[in-house]
Parts: structure tokens; sequence; C-alpha cells
């Protein structure tokens, strides 16, 4: 899986851009805030939809445009996609695969696959656990369409459910109809915390290797799933909580509660590790998760790293690069002087400057 080149239009701050990629290793180095890291947004969104740091399309637009534009060229398999991507203001994306229009985010899932890193991803296990959902959802998503359909239908009907919820305030005649909502948020639920527990079980066969060779084999590290209610009882837990849901008015009960915790040698790093540990950790998840998606597509992804080195010490930094020399990587980065003490092939070197990117090889 390569990713050939990119084109821009209208985005973040560049007006313009076309640019073609090594194979190998692209590095962007520049002064901060001058389009480094929207480049490698830009190439995110367009694979998986989403943005790692913007919630809504319209930030990703120039201020004094309505719309905003990214191409992709990808091979896998030795065969040619473009992805075409326009960021509306006011209305849906629109997505094109190979010039045919796509109405749902499923079809675009598994062309190109990503892993973003950043240093935001090193606080994921000291962080809430949004982030670790988002983390297994994100990658989930790339991997497993069945699982994209299940957890669209659950979201939807949670949202569903909450609106019923505030609406019995003023219509109390309308609690039978939360059966229904909560037949369905039981079925897919289900489905959810199954895919989930896999994907961690899966993870849980490759991070104990990776993090052993991080640590000089002095820590096991072992993931745990933590779901916010068992499958069997989630029905019961459901109707049980029903009074607390109604004065609340939200659902209180289900997999868009649930959580993933980090042990090692039997410590739990998420209250008692140090940074240092969790930063390895998170470092070991970001590995295991390129080797879990070579495993299921049978193909390396395209990996992005966003200023991670300048977060990581020297022995972290030496394990990252070495992990990536066999696998397209677009890194941002300040300066090249980190690179050059670690012997890093520099396969092509982009300047960002003021939304502008100069190749310099």
């Amino acid at each position: 899986m390569i990713l050939e080149s990119m084109e821009l239009v209208h985005y973040r701050n560049y007006e313009a851009l076309e640019i073609s990629f090594d194979p190998g290793t692209n590095i962007f180095y520049g002064d901060n805030a001058q389009g480094k890291t929207n480049v490698l947004e830009a190439v995110y969104v367009c694979c998986t939809t989403k943005s790692h740091r913007a919630s809504r399309d319209r930030e990703m637009i120039q201020f004094d445009q309505d719309e905003s534009h990214i191409k992709l060229q990808v091979r896998k398999d030795n065969v040619p996609y473009r992805i075409d991507m326009h960021l509306k203001k006011n209305k849906t994306k629109g997505i094109a695969i190979n010039g045919i229009p796509i109405h749902k985010a499923s079809e675009l899932f598994g062309i190109a696959n990503v892993v973003f890193f950043s240093p935001e991803d090193l606080n994921i296990i000291k962080n809430g656990p949004a982030e670790r959902r988002r983390f297994i959802d994100l990658e989930l998503c790339q991997v497993n369409k069945l699982y994209v359909h299940a957890l669209v239908n659950y979201n939807k009907i949670v949202v569903q459910r909450n609106k019923l919820l505030k609406d019995l305030y003023v219509h109390p005649e309308y609690e039978p109809t939360l059966d229904v909502w909560d037949e369905q948020l039981v079925a897919y639920g289900i489905q959810v915390m199954g895919y989930r527990r896999q994907f961690i079980g899966q993870l849980n066969d490759i991070i104990g290797e990776i993090h052993g060779n991080l640590t000089g084999k002095k820590e096991t590290l072992t993931l745990y799933y933590e779901p916010n209610v068992d499958e069997a009882t989630f029905a019961a837990a459901l109707k049980k909580g029903r009074e607390q849901d109604r004065k609340q008015k939200t659902t209180l009960t289900g997999p868009h509660r649930d959580d993933m915790s980090f042990s090692i040698n039997g410590i739990d790093i998420r209250r008692y590790g140090s940074q240092g540990q969790q930063r390895s950790a998170a470092l070991s998840l970001k590995l295991s998760e390129i080797e879990l998606v070579k495993r299921l597509i049978h193909d390396y992804p395209i990996l992005l790293l966003d200023d991670v080195l300048s977060e990581l010490d020297s022995s972290r930094q030496n394990h990252l690069l070495n992990s990536i020399q066999h696998i397209q990587t677009m890194i941002t980065c300040t300066g090249l002087d980190e690179f050059v003490g670690h012997r890093f092939p520099l396969d092509r070197i982009f300047k960002v400057i003021e939304g502008t990117v100069h190749k310099e090889n």
C-alpha cells in the first residue's frame, strides 16, 4: 500500500498544493505553525473521513471559502485508486472513489489504512476513557466493516433514546416506546462489545513481545477490555437503570461508556505507573496497531508521525525509528538534526514555510 500523491485546495492554510510522496520516508520540517501537521491531517481525513483534531469539517476549510478539496492517489496491491473528498461548510462532505460517488463511509474504509501517531497519543493511558474508546473505534472502523455498521447504528440509537428521555419530561406517555429502543440498543451494543473484545485480544497477542523488546524484557504489558456492562446482563441492566436514565435524561449503560486498562507486571499503570511507563506503553500500543493491521490486511499501513520524536527520549526514538524503516512514513519535525544521529534514511525531504511545501531532494 503506497500513497503516491496528494492535492489540496483551500485546505487549512494551503491555497493549493500538489505533492508526490516517496514509498519510503517523507520528512516535513520547518518552524511551528507553518502547516506541517495540516499535510498529515489531510491524508488522515481523506482515508478515514475523520480528523484527529477537528470536530467539524468547516474547521478545515479556509476562512474565506465555502469548500475544500483533497485528492489522494493510492496504489494498493498494484491497483491505483483515486480518492476525492469535498469538505463543505454547510453540507455533508462528498466522497468519490475513482470518480464514482459513495454514500457510506464504510465504502472508503480499507482502501488506504493509516496509523496516526501524535504527542497527544502518548497520554492515551492517563487521559479519560473517551480517548481510549476513540482509539479502538478509529482502528476497528478501518479494518472491520461489520464493526462500522454496528457502531453507527448503536450510536444513532443512543442519540434517539437520549432525545426520548428528554421528551419524557413533557410527554410521559411516550415511555413504552423506550422498550423498542432498548431492544435495538442491546442488539447492536452486544455486537460492538464483541468486536472490541476480539480487537483487544488481538492486540494482546502482539503487544507483549513489542513492549518486552522496548524495555529489555523487564516489563510485561497486558491490555484489558473494561466493558461498562456485560453482554449477558446488558438488557437487564438497561431496564434496572431506566429510572436513573430518566432523571439524568441520558443513557448511562452501554458500550458508549466502555474503557480499556493497561497493566505492567500486574500493576495498573493508569493509576500507579510512572510517566515513563505510560509513554512506553503508548508507544508499544501504536507499534502493535501497525503490526495488527499488517496481519489483518496482509500489508503495512501508511504511518503518520506528527512531531512525536521531540516528545521521546533517545532510547524510545531509536526503538520507534528502527521499527518503521520498512513502512511508508510521513514525519513532521522542526529540524533534521534528530535524524542524523540515528542514520535514519531521509528518502524525501520537504521544507514547509507558511503554507508552501518545497521539495529539497
